[in-house]
């Protein structure tokens, strides 16, 4: 969850206030040796590949935030998010791929950091290879899992991750349904909202406000992500050496990391990644194969054998996950997907080919039309507008989005097809998307489609 917080440190690098800045900041953060003794390592690809882990350090929060955040019970000294950052070679490009903490994994031979007992081989939860063999397990685990070297370590503590949010002037969240989760005190209407540190800490630790369970709030914390680097790349915290200094200094005061990544590094990245944007980067998830409960270990998640083979190599051979024809493109976002809409167009006045007009440019954007537009008959209209069955309340709303907010008119017994009648004041179609659409094979999206408008 915290994975944010290491991010952004990345982008606060293209600040690039100075070498002695840097180093300064560097004397602040704890260091690991995860890649001690390590053999048998995959073949290293293009570009940086960085493992970045949020651990669970709520045995540092007093007890009246622990109360008021509702950050009850013991500590699990393992890794609740777990993901792989992928810096393009040319440092113009993050993918980040989320690992689900309950995937089925296989843990090498090893001995535990705890006990000093020799273990074999076994299965486990993704997650509890840190509890046994600490960071230096973690990364063997990953790489035997997804062939993909890793060249640094990131590992953010839970305690800093409020007063981080809080350094950068907040962060802009935006959803489209209701959010609610009585466990940690989730609370959001649709819409737009400025989340300080204590809501932000809500929103990405939220669990069961969706049946999506951990997959749901991973998408929820790739959204953070996304608009904590547009937050930190569009406020002028990279271009005032005060509010970076601070920000930095708040930020990696809670971040382990490998001996490998230092100040000379820091600098040489934020230099080659001026200009980095959420729009820059591209989030997913590995492809779930199936959820199965395996004996001993519980209920785990088990990736889809081919389709996260080849992730894994689009990640080693340098290549994008997001596909190309949704790049660039902003989208207002809607509750259900246009392509779940099914919609047939009228033209209601007397303009020639209107009709095929509207039918093309809502086909454009995803939506079901017909393909085949009629006229409405009748007395010209002025104004466009949308009938549905009330049942199918929601897909009006979001077709009235792409309409800029036309009309709508409730018709029982309609049916599932909604129809759009275009007036005389028809004057295009805005771009619209389901917030949680999936986009191409991997389902990835870029920053700059899941941050607000």
């Amino acid at each position: 969850m915290r994975v944010a917080t290491a991010l952004s440190m990345l982008v606060l690098g293209a600040g690039a206030i100075g070498h002695a800045a840097l180093t300064s900041l560097d004397t602040g953060i704890s260091r690991v040796d995860p890649f001690r003794d390590m053999k048998n390592r995959p073949k290293a690809g293009h570009g940086m590949n960085l493992l970045v882990v949020g651990t669970d350090g709520r045995e540092r929060i007093g007890p009246e935030e622990k109360e008021k955040y509702r950050l009850g019970g013991a500590p699990c000294h393992c890794t609740d998010t777990i993901m792989l950052v992928h810096l393009s070679a040319d440092r113009r490009r993050a993918s980040v791929v989320s690992l689900p903490r309950d995937s089925y994994a296989e843990i090498p031979e090893h001995t535990d950091r705890n006990t000093g007992r020799h273990h074999r081989a076994h299965p486990v939860k993704l997650n509890a290879a840190y509890a046994e063999g600490g960071p230096a397990l973690t990364v063997r685990t990953v790489e035997h899992m997804t062939k993909v070297k890793i060249d640094h370590y990131l590992e953010v503590d839970f305690t800093s991750f409020m007063k981080t949010v809080d350094a950068v002037g907040g962060v802009e969240i935006c959803t489209a349904r209701p959010l609610k989760d009585r466990y940690t005190g989730l609370d959001l209407t649709p819409g737009t909202h400025r989340l300080d540190g204590g809501g932000a800490l809500r929103y990405v630790r939220s669990r069961h406000v969706d049946g999506g369970a951990d997959l749901g709030r991973m998408q929820r914390q790739q959204r953070f992500v996304a608009a904590l680097i547009e937050q930190a790349t569009s406020s002028g915290v990279l271009l005032n050496p005060v509010r970076f200094r601070a920000v930095a200094a708040t930020m990696l005061g809670s971040v382990r990391a490998d001996r490998g990544f230092g100040s000379d590094e820091m600098l040489a990245l934020g230099r080659a990644m001026r200009g980095f944007s959420a729009a820059s980067s591209e989030f997913t998830s590995v492809p779930i194969g199936a959820l199965t409960t395996a004996p001993g270990i519980g209920a785990t998640v088990k990736w889809d054998p081919a389709r996260s083979e080849r992730l894994f190599r689009m990640i080693r051979e340098d290549k994008p996950l997001a596909p190309a024809s949704a790049r660039g493109k902003r989208a207002r976002l809607v509750e259900v997907s246009p392509q779940r809409i099914r919609v047939q167009v009228y033209n209601g006045t007397g303009r020639a080919g209107l009709g095929r007009t509207v039918d093309a440019a809502l086909r454009s954007t995803g939506f079901a039309t017909t393909r085949s537009p009629l006229n409405a008959g009748g007395s010209a209209v002025a104004r466009t507008h949308v009938t549905y069955d009330p049942r199918w309340d929601r897909s009006a709303r979001a077709l009235a989005t792409a309409l800029r907010d036309c009309e709508v008119r409730a018709v029982r017994g309609q049916g599932p097809t909604l129809r759009v009648v275009a007036g005389a004041d028809f004057d295009g179609v805005v771009p619209v998307r389901a917030q949680d659409a999936d986009r191409g094979e991997f389902g990835a999206v870029t920053g700059d489609e899941v941050t607000c408008r």
